[in-house]
């Protein structure tokens, strides 16, 4: 009998079905056995009744276990009705059940454990209603993102992951061994590649894995994370590509009212509101109010600190009431070569950080598009120009003004769902203490 998938057994009452997937949980009553039975489109109460041929089976089967179940789908009794949960009013009779793999688990699933547990045990806790709830969420922002740049004109294309050095000579970079002993290392953006591809198509995204060697443990870094960049040509400035990120994040929340709803509860979490426009302040003004009114003095830092990113969503939130806030004009002397001084605000960059729920979630602005410029600003950072003579060549054949930004996916979902730790919102995080050694063949003899 083919397979009947658990979320369209509600259109076969009275129908004897096949369904397959996991035991989420086992009652035994003794002279009859429920279940609970889940697959990736839902879950389906089912009994074993005392004379069918499935009782000793079912008395076997466990927590886990991968099955596939002959039954009759049957109304349940009106008093045995549970109003508003998926297959509520119906219930699988159990005729027949065949064990496809068993399963010995560590603990029970959806059990309270603390995170590195939580991370030693993943390919397990991963199946959880919770887990399950951010990563789809996950899966509908990058889907929600690709589908706006599609619709703005923009062309997706796929950024190298080894490059020959860092695109911004931070330092913090993987090496990794390349062909003939040479050194390659592992891309901390794709950001070079972006200028590039405006010479080609004007409006450009990627999605991909970075990379980032810094020696930190906190709850909001990661060694490796999921970039969503985007680059567009024939901008006036950097408020072009901010206007255009506000579309983006006012279309992904709506993306996600209408897809993610009943995750989003499950979370006691909720999809902010984006207005037509996000309020902006520039760096300066920031630290202005900051010392204005806390009294604490950052007038003299080239960036914020974590507390002022947090003060400054709640001025934004409380004043404005947005969840989000633009802060813009940073230092020349702490934004990258390629970024573009503001000629009438001289030592300071057309330049932004999108603040979201108390964090920044993208770094973006305008670029230098000129190669004489863009050569100065290498130099001014301490670079050699010779070696960014492959970057350089999409100037020498003509580049218009252009700029975009990259975000952190990661960041991004854990902001959205409010959880404490990005790497509740990564798979398989990467950071200074946690990499998947047990996934290797140990060939040492």
């Amino acid at each position: 009998m083919e397979r009947t998938l658990i979320g369209e057994l509600n259109t076969k009452e009275g129908q004897e079905v096949t369904i397959q997937g996991w035991v989420s949980v086992r009652r035994d009553q003794g002279k009859m056995v429920f279940f609970d039975f889940r697959d990736r489109t839902g879950s389906v109460q089912g009994v074993v009744l005392p004379k069918s041929e499935a009782i000793e089976t079912a008395k076997e089967v466990r927590n886990e276990y991968v099955v596939s179940v002959v039954g009759m789908v049957n109304k349940r009794p009106e008093k045995n009705v549970n109003a508003g949960v998926q297959n509520g009013d119906i219930e699988l009779e159990v005729k027949q059940i065949e064990i496809i793999s068993k399963a010995e688990i560590p603990f029970e699933l959806g059990s309270e454990v603390n995170l590195d547990t939580y991370l030693d045990n993943m390919p397990f806790t991963l199946r959880t209603p919770k887990q399950k709830a951010i990563f789809k969420v996950q899966a509908e922002i990058i889907k929600a993102y690709r589908a706006f740049l599609n619709s703005e004109g923009f062309t997706e294309f796929q950024a190298p992951k080894l490059i020959g050095d860092d695109a911004e000579g931070s330092g913090e970079v993987f090496e990794v061994k390349y062909l003939y002993d040479k050194t390659a290392h592992l891309a901390t953006s794709p950001q070079l590649y972006k200028q590039i591809m405006v010479g080609v198509f004007e409006r450009v995204f990627t999605t991909g894995n970075v990379f980032r060697a810094e020696k930190h443990a906190t709850t909001r870094h990661l060694n490796e994370y999921t970039s969503i960049d985007a680059e567009m040509g024939f901008i006036k400035d950097h408020t072009d590509v901010m206007d255009m990120e506000t579309k983006l994040m006012r279309h992904i929340c709506e993306h996600l009212r209408t897809t993610c709803n009943e995750e989003f509860k499950l979370l006691d979490a909720q999809v902010p509101e984006v207005g037509e426009t996000i309020p902006h302040i520039k760096l300066r003004e920031a630290q202005e109010l900051i010392f204005k009114e806390t009294g604490k003095d950052k007038r003299n830092e080239p960036d914020l600190e974590p507390e002022d990113e947090r003060w400054l969503c709640e001025w934004s939130k409380r004043e404005h009431n947005s969840d989000f806030v633009f802060v813009t004009h940073y230092p020349v002397s702490k934004r990258p070569f390629y970024t573009y001084e503001d000629e009438q605000d001289p030592g300071f960059t057309k330049s932004f950080d999108l603040l979201f729920r108390g964090i920044e979630i993208t770094t973006g602005g305008q670029r230098r598009h000129n190669l004489e410029n863009l050569i100065e600003g290498a130099k001014n950072k301490g670079l050699d120009p010779n070696n960014f003579s492959y970057y350089f060549q999409a100037f020498k054949t003509g580049l218009p003004p252009h700029g975009g930004w990259g975000m952190g996916l990661e960041r991004l979902t854990a902001k959205f769902l409010n959880l404490a730790n990005v790497k509740e919102a990564t798979l398989f995080p990467r950071d200074i203490n946690r990499i998947d050694t047990l996934l290797s063949t140990d060939k040492k003899e």
